[in-house]
C-alpha cells in the first residue's frame, strides 16, 4: 500500500500586513486541519523562530514578528495559551537578538515569556544515525510541543536552511559551533540535523518567505520578495517546497535527501499534495542560491589532490575594504586552533586555509558582510560544474 502523501500548505501573502499575514496564516493552518490538528490547550508549546542575529525585520535574517505573531494569535483563539518562545542566536543574547528582530516586543503584547535557551544538558538520541547525544536547550526540554517559525534563506554549507535547519538552534551556547567541528562535511552535518529534527519531533513548521535572502545568506544575503508562506508537518517537504520555489533541484540540498533517506520526510513532486494556492507561479527563477549539487565538493576524488585542496576548492576570502578588523570571524571559528588569526583587534584576519573546514561560520557571522566564498579558477575547471555542465 503506498504511503501516504505529505501535505504542504502553499499561501501566498505580499506583503507584511498585519491583516494579510493573519488571514494568511489562518488559511495556511485551515488547510492542514486546524491548529489542533498539532497541539492542545493543555500543552506547553514553544514557538522557535530564526533569531540567528540581532538585525531588524527589514533585513529579512529572522522571522518577520508578524508572522510569529499571527501563528501567535491562532494558537490563542484556539485556547492554547501556554507558550514560550526562543532560539539560540549565532552571534548575541537570546534576548538581545529577540529585542532588535522585534519578536520580543510581539511576545510581550501576548505576555509570552522567552525560554532558557542560554542552559541546558545532553539528551541521548540512540537511535540517532549520525549522533546519538544533543546538548539542548532547557525552554527546549520543558516545552510538549514545538513549531518551528523557519525563515526562508540561502545557506553556504547546505544550500538553503529553512525548516529542517532552523532545529539548530534547539542546540544551546557554543555547542552548534562544536557541532561544525564535529562534522565539516555538509552530508554528515545534514545528517545530524535529521537526527535532531526526528529527535525533537516539532509538530509544525511555518516558514516566512514573505521576503526571503538570496545571495550571501544566512546572514548577509540580500532580502527579495517571495510572496509566500508555507506550511506542513514535514519539513523536507517545506524545503523541498523552498528550493522549487527558488528553482533550485531539492536533490542538490543534503538536508532533504538526507531527510528523505532517514526517514523524516518526503521530498519528490508526487509524494507531496500541496493545497492552497498554486506554487508554480510564485516561482523565481532569478533566486541567487548555489545551483550545484553538494556531493559534488565531497568526490572521492579530491582526496587524491588533498595537496592541492586550497586551490581547489571554495573557501571563505575576506574582503579587506570592508572588514573593520571586530575579530567577530575569529570568534565564530569552531576550530582549535582557530583558521583565522588576527593579529590585534582593527586590523584584518588571515586565514589559515589548513586549519579551515569550509563550515562558512566566520562568513555567517560577519556583521559587516566582508566575507565572501570564493571558487578558485582550478576548481572551476575540475569540479564546481552545474547539472548543465556549465562552470560556477
Amino acid at each position: 500500500m503506498k504511503a501516504e502523501k505529505s501535505k504542504v500548505a502553499v499561501i501566498r501573502c505580499d506583503a507584511y500586513d498585519e491583516k494579510q499575514v493573519e488571514a494568511s496564516v489562518a488559511k495556511g493552518l485551515d488547510l492542514l486541519g486546524g491548529i489542533g490538528a498539532f497541539v492542545s490547550p493543555e500543552e506547553k508549546i514553544l514557538l522557535k523562530p530564526n533569531l540567528l542575529r540581532g538585525k531588524t525585520p527589514e533585513a529579512a535574517c529572522t522571522t518577520h514578528p508578524q508572522v510569529f505573531e499571527g501563528v501567535v494569535k491562532v494558537l490563542e483563539a484556539a485556547g492554547c495559551d501556554n507558550l514560550t518562545y526562543g532560539d539560540s542566536p549565532g552571534r548575541g543574547s537570546p534576548g538581545q537578538v529577540a529585542d532588535r528582530s522585534g519578536i520580543a516586543e510581539a511576545a510581550a503584547r501576548h505576555h509570552i515569556p522567552l525560554a532558557e535557551f542560554n542552559q541546558g544538558s545532553t539528551v541521548d538520541y540512540p537511535e540517532g544515525e549520525q549522533t546519538k547525544q544533543f546538548e539542548i536547550a532547557e525552554g527546549v526540554q520543558e516545552a510538549d510541543a514545538i513549531i518551528n517559525l523557519c525563515k526562508m534563506k540561502t545557506h553556504r554549507l547546505t544550500r538553503i536552511t529553512g525548516a529542517v535547519k532552523n532545529t539548530f538552534g534547539c542546540i544551546y551556547g557554543l555547542n552548534k559551533s562544536a557541532s561544525h567541528a564535529r562534522f565539516p562535511k555538509a552530508l554528515d552535518f545534514s545528517r545530524m540535523l535529521v537526527d535532531l529534527n526526528k529527535m525533537l519531533k516539532p509538530r509544525l513548521y511555518v516558514m516566512d518567505g514573505i521576503t526571503a535572502m538570496e545571495g550571501n545568506g544566512p546572514g548577509n544575503g540580500d532580502p527579495v520578495p517571495m510572496h509566500v508562506l508555507i506550511f506542513s508537518s514535514d519539513p523536507v517537504a517545506v524545503d523541498a517546497t523552498f528550493a522549487r520555489l527558488a528553482a533550485l533541484d531539492p536533490a542538490y540540498v543534503p538536508t532533504i535527501v538526507q531527510g528523505e533517506k532517514m526517514g523524516l520526510g518526503r521530498f519528490r513532486e508526487d509524494e507531496i499534495e500541496y493545497v492552497g494556492d498554486d506554487w508554480h507561479a510564485l516561482v523565481n527563477p532569478d533566486f541567487k542560491v548555489e545551483r550545484l549539487p553538494v556531493a559534488d565538493e565531497n568526490m572521492i576524488g579530491l582526496s587524491l589532490l588533498s595537496r592541492v585542496r586550497n586551490v581547489i576548492t571554495r573557501k571563505p576570502v575576506i574582503d579587506a575594504g570592508k572588514c573593520v578588523g571586530c575579530g567577530v570571524c575569529v570568534d565564530s571559528c569552531p576550530q582549535d586552533p582557530k583558521a583565522l588569526v588576527q593579529a590585534a583587534k582593527g586590523q584584518v584576519p588571515r586565514y589559515q586555509y589548513k586549519q579551515c573546514i569550509r563550515c562558512y561560520c566566520c562568513q555567517e557571522m560577519c556583521p559587516h558582510e566582508a566575507i565572501y566564498v570564493k571558487t578558485p579558477v582550478l576548481g572551476r575547471l575540475l569540479i564546481y560544474r552545474s547539472a548543465d555542465g556549465k562552470r560556477r
